[in-house]
């Protein structure tokens, strides 16, 4: 036991591993929580967007606009990169996973999960978010009953959202 007490521990804290929060300075005048709506390639959504000092996460949720209107999901975090003036505006990367696509194969609907990257512009400030994303991700392979399929491919994703300060 002695042995072990004279032996040099080094603990490290999540903060060594997290990344710079960008948003400390202004988190005190921002909301927590906003609410809106969107589109994201072809999912017509409701979402819900945190603002914490790291960046943003957010979740979507709506139907496909296309084929019998499926339901799907999408989450996803932004970390801001480069703010251009005002505010929080400027350019955030991000992440996001979820339905990406919805297709219809030997008669019959899918909806596709993936995920994927993005680069967006986002304008934040108390009261709103307004963010416009480009993104680029690949959607799962689907087989029909018959044996005809939709490979996995990478995929394009224009988002657009608008969300109002709530809490």
């Amino acid at each position: 036991m002695c042995a072990l007490s004279n032996i040099g521990v080094a603990h490290a804290h999540i903060d060594d591993y997290l990344p710079e929060a960008k948003l400390t300075e202004s988190t005190a005048s921002l909301k927590s929580g906003y609410v809106g709506a969107g589109i994201s390639q072809k999912l017509l959504h409701g979402n819900f967007e945190w603002v914490n000092p790291y960046g943003i996460a957010y979740a979507k949720a709506g139907v496909f606009i296309n084929d019998d209107h499926e339901p799907g999901v999408q989450v996803g975090f932004r970390l801001p990169y480069h703010f251009t003036g005002t505010d929080q505006n400027g350019y955030y990367f991000g992440i996001y996973a979820g339905h990406l696509d919805s297709i219809e194969l030997e008669g019959e609907t899918f909806t596709r999960l993936g995920a994927g990257l993005d680069l967006a512009y986002v304008m934040l400030d108390a009261n709103r978010i307004s963010t416009i994303s480009l993104g680029i991700g690949a959607s799962e392979k689907i087989e029909g009953k018959n044996g005809s399929e939709a490979e996995m491919e990478p995929q394009l994703q224009f988002a657009y959202s608008l969300s109002f300060g709530a809490f």
